[in-house]
């Protein structure tokens, strides 16, 4: 049966029934979105899905809400909020249904799963405080949805509603793009990987573009490159590498004596022509052609040897 109503629940929202409309309303988008408590709504029917709300979790009769008790846990036995549980049932479908090729669709279904839908599960259900993001902590997905909401004094008795339905769709597209970024990740890996091959026991490596790279070095076992390079527009960048994606700190820097320079002041520091910028962080850096980048990445590579 054609699925014919979406059903959650009245009142305020949380980032949890909002991210599952997200999916919900893009496998169904014929469907009607209702809010609401009212018993009639809340009974599962072959035309409806019923989620955050009504007491239940039986994904054979559509119904995905996590209150109850016992409430559904994850195998490793942290909880599930109504995103988690809607992403275990349908995500592969959504998946497929936003074009992301069907040889990724597992390994990104995992991966987003841990680095978006886990985290939200954890503080719907107080698994984890907000104050883990320290001072960021209202700058954290779910606080920013939740800053959508209307304010307390709001007279309008449609607030609620309004306030979701406006949410909805920046809340897709935090949804989306971290889908395409992770698709991007996937389709980089074979890229960087022969690149990774191509350069052998060199600590540079070459890139046909900018690229997610941090995970195919990983996989490779990389360890011995330092440097990064590859075209951007008409000019090449020289890129250090981090020690890890949790840190600014970098396998090496740039030489000091570049640091903050451009144009002639950095050839002449560098001794190459062509060289156009060192930030004074010490981990980018620009030049007009392929040579000269290749020639700074050569001296970068010396100056910590």
């Amino acid at each position: 049966m054609t699925i014919e109503h979406l059903v959650t629940h009245s009142g305020g929202f949380h980032a949890d029934e909002l991210m599952s409309s997200v999916v919900l309303t893009r496998l169904f988008p014929n469907a009607t979105l209702v809010r609401s408590r009212d018993p009639h709504w809340l009974v599962p029917a072959a035309d409806k899905v019923i989620y955050d709300v009504g007491g239940d979790f039986n994904a054979k009769a559509q119904i995905f809400d996590h209150h109850q008790r016992p409430s559904p846990l994850r195998e490793d036995g942290q909880p599930f909020s109504s995103f988690g549980l809607i992403w275990a049932h349908y995500g592969r479908e959504y998946l497929a249904a936003i074009f992301v090729p069907a040889h990724d669709i597992e390994i990104i279904h995992l991966a987003f799963d841990n680095k978006f839908v886990r985290p939200i599960d954890l503080l719907d259900n107080g698994a984890i405080e907000p104050s883990v993001a320290g001072p960021l902590s209202d700058l954290t997905l779910p606080s920013l949805l939740g800053s959508l909401k209307p304010v307390f004094d709001d007279p309008s008795p449609t607030a609620d509603d309004e306030a979701f339905v406006a949410a909805l769709p920046i809340a897709r597209r935090f949804i989306e793009a971290s889908i395409l970024n992770l698709a991007a990740k996937a389709r980089a890996q074979s890229i960087v990987l022969d690149a990774i091959t191509k350069a052998g026991s060199s600590p540079v490596l070459e890139l046909p573009s900018g690229m997610p790279y941090r995970s195919a070095l990983d996989k490779a076992g990389a360890d011995h490159m330092l440097f990064v390079v590859y075209p951007r527009g008409e000019d090449w960048t020289l890129n250090g590498i981090k020690l890890s994606s949790d840190t600014f700190e970098q396998r090496a820097d740039l030489p000091a004596e570049w640091a903050g320079l451009t144009d002639t002041a950095l050839e002449d520091a560098s001794g190459v022509k062509g060289a156009k910028f060192c930030h004074n962080a010490r981990f980018i850096a620009v030049a007009s052609s392929r040579d000269a980048i290749m020639k700074m990445a050569e001296l970068a590579v010396k100056a910590i040897r």
